[in-house]
């Protein structure tokens, strides 16, 4: 029996957003830019989406500028605020996805300081520790509102608040809240957040960048001009519909006695287990936890031929082996952050898969250690 448990990785699409696609793709083919009335049709299913998605998260309709994603979404925004060779400081997180962190590097590789603040041992970075890196050369902050592989909440709406005041430029990169813990963009008035649809249900390939009114926009590949001049490209219309079809479909709340039993279980059962983030705030459908002793990528194989699929780090960084960078820059040792499984439960998931995991696990492990000659 195969057992999907990698919500965060992407989430299974609804029902609401595979009927979207299917309808936009098959009742709209024109392309939006057209005038006449294909063109026109298509233009309307991608305005309608425009404003459900902007009043879903709380944005002007004329904040939501359609991508392909987080990624290029965050990557628009860092590239918008900051010019290259252009001297200051950037602070962000030490916990942000790699679609922040790399072209921050890049950034720090043409002159740029960039400051990345740790998080304390339950996966948080304190609105304190960011704002304590924030100076009178600060040119741009990232913070993330839900961490990818912790699920732990971060501090935002503080942060936010100092950097409004100051005038920084903000980022807030929001593809696991979505759909997951309330946020407003107008009352965080940061100037950018990213969205991606596949984490709540909807498409791969699709996403959007939410951007202050007033705030101008760099684009990465100019061409027809497409989104008010701000994002060049064919709209991609299905996408676009079953993103908004997604919204509010899934609720991710009720993910939470099931993974609240399934630690139970698994803590029960293997008491030298550590669940990370487990006295911070967090979403409710996610477990990361590490088991000392163990690989990571050998116990995911291991789950994986009994038909689990389950995380060990980010899905983004997969073919890497390298231990969980959320994990080193909450001060664990390599060894140990090697040792990480992250389980994120998805539509469909049952307190029975909860506990044919924790069995699967228990099993996996005492294999294992009896390979290599070690107790159980």
């Amino acid at each position: 029996m195969k057992r999907y448990l990698d919500c965060n990785a992407t989430c299974p699409p609804v029902q609401a957003a595979l009927d979207a696609v299917a309808k936009a793709a098959t009742e709209a083919a024109g392309n939006p830019s057209s005038l006449h009335w294909a063109g026109r049709a298509a233009r309307r299913i991608v305005d309608d989406a425009r404003d459900r998605i902007a009043s879903y998260v709380g944005a002007e309709s004329g904040s939501v500028v359609f991508t392909s994603g987080g990624t290029e979404s965050n990557n628009i925004a860092i590239h918008s605020a900051i010019a290259p060779h252009q001297p200051g400081r950037i602070v962000c997180t030490a916990i942000e996805h790699p679609a922040i962190l790399k072209p921050l590097q890049r950034l720090a590789d043409q002159g740029c300081e960039v400051i990345r603040v740790r998080p304390d041992h339950n996966g948080v970075v304190s609105a304190e520790s960011m704002l304590a890196a924030i100076n009178d050369q600060t040119r741009m902050v990232c913070m993330m509102l839900v961490n990818n592989e912790s699920g732990a909440i971060q501090p935002v709406g503080d942060v936010a608040a100092n950097c409004r005041q100051r005038g920084i430029p903000m980022l807030v990169d929001a593809v696991q809240a979505l759909g997951k813990v309330p946020f407003d963009f107008r009352q965080l008035d940061v100037d950018f957040m990213s969205l991606s649809a596949h984490k709540i249900g909807g498409p791969k390939g699709v996403g959007a960048l939410l951007v202050k009114r007033g705030v101008k926009l760099q684009e990465l590949a100019p061409g027809g001009g497409q989104e008010r001049g701000r994002r060049s490209g064919t709209e991609n219309v299905p996408g676009i519909a079953g993103f908004a079809a997604a919204l509010g479909e899934i609720d991710f709340s009720s993910f939470a006695p099931i993974r609240d039993a399934f630690e139970q279980q698994l803590a029960t059962q293997i008491p030298e287990v550590r669940f990370v983030a487990e006295q911070a705030p967090r979403t409710a459908n996610t477990s990361l936890f590490v088991l000392p002793g163990m690989d990571g990528e050998t116990l995911l194989m291991q789950l994986d031929l009994a038909g689990f699929a389950v995380a060990s780090g980010s899905a983004c960084s997969s073919g890497k082996r390298d231990p969980s960078h959320v994990l080193l820059a909450m001060g664990m040792n390599e060894s140990l952050a090697r040792s990480s499984i992250r389980v994120s439960f998805a539509p469909g998931n049952s307190m029975a898969d909860a506990d044919a995991l924790a069995a699967a696990l228990v099993q996996s492990r005492n294999r294992l250690k009896g390979m290599a000659g070690l107790a159980t």
